[in-house]
């Protein structure tokens, strides 16, 4: 059965700096928060909790993140894999830090500058359109233990003159854009996309939001500056999304699932689409204590600073009631919520739902009406290269169809999709257990979380399967 996803439809992959460019010490780059995470299950305890102190100890943890798969020296060769692909599109972010060592200096480095212009000229070499990230888990250190990270109304300018600089550099190279990744994730992992540890679990819902509208108007500002600098520029919001369902038809159980959509889906995406803080935080903020300080005309720049398309990623739904047990929670699905007795997980506990992405696409076009794209989807799981060298990831395949599949039917409900990358098209460092042994490519990369390795690139059975897909549009899966 094929689909009619559009003639231009965006094809591709999606990494990001701090997990797979590495070179975190050469080209003037300075360190940020990606470069002090240790790699290994200590990662997820250090997110979840008060208190990290942003130091590197390398006598007791292992940082993978500093060198990630060597796209910094690598690149050429990785950008002819996703060419041989036939990517349309890739998506990679820009580490701050490498343009701003410290995110507070007046002057950008020309040496983390030229390296993009670099990478940026290999994509165009082979007509693949770049999808960059402006900010993706990867706020300078400086600005972090100066600064307070977005807590501090102060990265308000500093991301400005980041943004500009960007901009200016690379207008005639880059059309799409992305300003803050999954910035809705920021309230359950603020050290991630706040750049801050909570100074108590009891603060952290008021430090989060707060950070959050900083957040809003940097967002806002982007978009308005990018459309003066790059005219016929594409800016866009990225979402992590997962539907939420009501565990069973109690109406308590319901209204409890409907709540807590409003809150994780939708609340930035109404800030970022429309413009404007919704009706529902107004009690949600009184209930909770939560008070934001906001400035005058920051409501009149996030009403004029809206995004041209919407962007998210999607990996799992999640299952709610009200009242639940710690015995009922889901374990390893990283929103929370109850165990779905209808889904299989995947090998880190997450709960696997195609059809799932379908009713998030119908969701989001539903209350939004504006142009959609999935910038991550993808199967973290244990690869093994056979004895003769192959690697035979049918469930990684399997897992991509179905997913496919079903934003095929979201485009025969009328959702205008415009694009699909794939995350980590090429094995990276996971973002939430700092580990090399959660693999997503269609390129298997030699590195282990031991530290041992040659990264030697291998193509695993998905590659020639999405090179397939590609080819034919979708058409055949």
């Amino acid at each position: 059965m094929s689909y009619p996803f559009k003639e231009d439809f965006l094809w591709g992959g999606a990494t990001a700096a701090n997990q797979f460019e590495g070179g975190f010490n050469e080209g003037g780059k300075g360190l940020n928060l990606a470069d002090v995470l240790p790699g290994g299950k200590a990662r997820l305890k250090l997110l979840a909790s008060p208190g990290f102190d942003f130091e590197i100890d390398e006598a007791n943890y292992s940082y993978p993140n500093h060198e990630g798969i060597d796209f910094y020296h690598r690149y050429k060769e990785d950008i002819a894999l996703f060419a041989e692909m036939g990517f349309k599109v890739f998506r990679m972010s820009i580490a701050w830090s490498r343009i701003f060592p410290n995110g507070d200096e007046i002057e950008p480095s020309e040496e983390g500058l030229a390296f993009y212009d670099r990478v940026f000229d290999e994509l165009a070499k082979y007509n693949i359109e770049p999808l960059v990230t402006i900010a993706h888990y990867e706020t300078p250190l400086h600005l972090i233990k100066a600064y307070g990270g977005w807590k501090n109304r102060q990265l308000i300018d500093f991301f400005d003159r980041y943004v500009e600089t960007i901009f200016m550099r690379y207008k005639d190279k880059v059309t799409y854009w992305l300003t803050f990744n999954e910035i809705n994730g920021a309230t359950h992992m603020p050290l991630f996309g706040l750049g801050f540890s909570p100074s108590s679990e009891e603060a952290r819902m008021q430090e989060s939001f707060q950070g959050l509208h900083h957040q809003f108007v940097a967002s806002a500002r982007a978009v308005q500056k990018g459309h003066e600098i790059i005219p016929g520029s594409q800016i866009g919001c990225m979402l992590i999304y997962a539907p939420v369902y009501s565990y069973d038809s109690n109406p308590d159980n319901v209204m409890h699932t409907r709540r807590e959509a409003d809150l994780f889906n939708f609340f930035c995406g109404d800030v970022q689409v429309r413009g404007e803080y919704p009706y529902f935080i107004d009690r949600y903020f009184e209930e909770n204590d939560i008070k934001i300080e906001v400035e005058e005309g920051d409501l009149e720049t996030i009403k004029n600073g809206t995004v041209d398309f919407i962007s998210f990623s999607y990996y799992m739904s999640r299952t709610d009631k009200k009242e639940k047990t710690q015995e009922e929670i889901g374990q390893g699905n990283l929103i929370g919520g109850v165990k779905n007795p209808f889904l299989k997980a995947s090998d880190w506990g997450w709960e696997i739902d195609p059809v799932g992405l379908r009713i998030s696409l119908n969701e989001l076009y539903g209350r939004y009406r504006k142009p959609l794209m999935v910038v991550e989807n993808g199967l973290g799981a244990y690869d093994e290269v056979e004895a003769d060298g192959s690697i035979n990831d049918d469930y990684r395949i399997d897992y991509l169809r179905e997913h496919i599949k079903q934003m095929g039917e979201a485009v025969k409900d009328g959702v205008d999709l415009i694009g699909y990358t794939s995350w980590g098209c090429i094995d990276l460092v996971s973002a939430s257990t700092g580990e090399y042994s959660k693999r997503y490519g269609f390129v298997y990369v030699d590195k282990h979380d031991d530290g041992s390795g040659t990264l030697e690139r291998k193509k695993k059975k998905s590659f020639d399967w999405y090179k397939k897909v590609i080819e034919s549009n979708g058409g055949q899966l």
